[in-house]
């Protein structure tokens, strides 16, 4: 007489399974949606230099890894962030938060590279040219083609570094969620195979 399948142990395996399935399809949409993202990254570094945008934009819409130009005309604030200067030594980048005019975003800029996170920041604004990169706080900076005096330039904005995970880092994650999907069915099925074996006995 055929024996059942454990009803629990079978929802469970198969739903870990399904999951397991789950994230690693999504890790692959990641890796296709990340490899868009930086070839457009990549295009935008060869366009020509554009004005620092002062209206609003939409996440869709901001023209990152382009190069360009914009003038602060009042320093509203700063802060700073682990970073590299030129020569990939660590330490702090300083950003000036700035305002363009009477309304619109402001102007995030990332003046210059210093080992000292509270370095002395010998500018109060003005014309500045750069590129734009992501920024957490404010969406995008810009990153300035050159420091003032106490400063060191900061590293130069590369594409390929421009995500902590690659399209190739996505398709390894999904590498190994695919690899414990099959695993669990493999331990499952021997658990039963084990199973059926004792009640036979």
């Amino acid at each position: 007489m055929t024996k059942r399948l454990p009803l629990v142990p079978t929802i469970v395996a198969l739903g870990a399974a399904a999951v397991l399935v789950y994230l690693g399809v999504w890790q692959l949409q990641r890796a296709k949606w990340k490899e868009t993202v930086l070839k457009r990254y990549a295009e935008a570094e060869q366009l020509p230099p554009i004005a620092f945008p002062t209206m609003p934009l939409g996440n869709d819409q901001l023209p990152l890894f382009r190069h360009a130009t914009g003038v602060c005309l009042r320093v509203n604030g700063r802060r700073s962030i682990g970073g590299e200067n030129r020569a990939g030594e660590p330490g702090y980048v300083q950003i000036l938060d700035c305002a363009t005019g009477a309304e619109g975003p402001g102007m995030s800029v990332e003046v210059g590279w210093s080992k000292d996170p509270n370095a002395k920041i010998n500018w109060a604004g003005g014309p500045v040219s750069g590129i734009i990169v992501p920024d957490r706080f404010s969406r995008m900076r810009l990153v300035a083609a050159s420091a003032p005096p106490g400063l060191e330039p900061s590293k130069t904005p590369d594409v390929s570094t421009a995500s902590p995970v690659s399209p190739a880092g996505h398709r390894g994650y999904a590498a190994t969620w695919f690899a414990l999907a099959v695993i669990a069915l493999i331990i499952y099925g021997l658990a039963v195979r084990k199973k059926i074996k004792a009640d036979l006995k």
